[in-house]
């Protein structure tokens, strides 16, 4: 059974086709890789090139950008902006209204609370060396 597409216009004209994810909740443009156990918001966006992980859960009104990655069990709460390029470690949570600025990296069990800007790592450390492809279940 095919999904159902839509198309959104941004703020700046921009048209990005996306698909209806699982029993047709959020949005999910094509080229994004979303595992089936993870919960979209029927409001929230996944842009295309992000990766979801397992489990993870992202809510209303929150946008994943081109390019951002989320771990196996991340939690994303309302109206989250992650930007491109984020990587978000496994166990993370994220409270609402928060904003994750461009190519930042989260650790896993990280909590970011709510109301906050993150504009640099956190809970990360070069010595970790950890593939952000380490955070997501491998495929069946």
């Amino acid at each position: 059974m095919t999904r159902p597409i839509e198309e959104i216009e941004d703020e700046s004209g921009v048209v990005t086709k996306y698909r209806r994810h699982l029993n047709g909740r959020g949005r999910v443009a094509s080229g994004a890789k979303v595992h089936p156990s993870a919960f979209i918001d029927s409001s929230a966006y996944v842009e295309s090139d992000a990766r979801v992980g397992q489990n993870a859960w992202i809510g209303a009104g929150s946008w994943v950008d081109r390019g951002a990655a989320l771990a196996d069990g991340v939690f994303v709460g309302a109206n989250v902006h992650i930007g491109r390029g984020v990587f978000v470690g496994r166990g993370a949570r994220l409270g609402s209204n928060s904003r994750i600025e461009p190519d930042v990296r989260i650790g896993d069990e990280m909590r970011v609370e709510r109301d906050t800007r993150v504009a640099a790592d956190v809970g990360w450390s070069e010595r970790r060396r950890q593939s952000p492809a380490d955070g997501f279940a491998k495929a069946a």
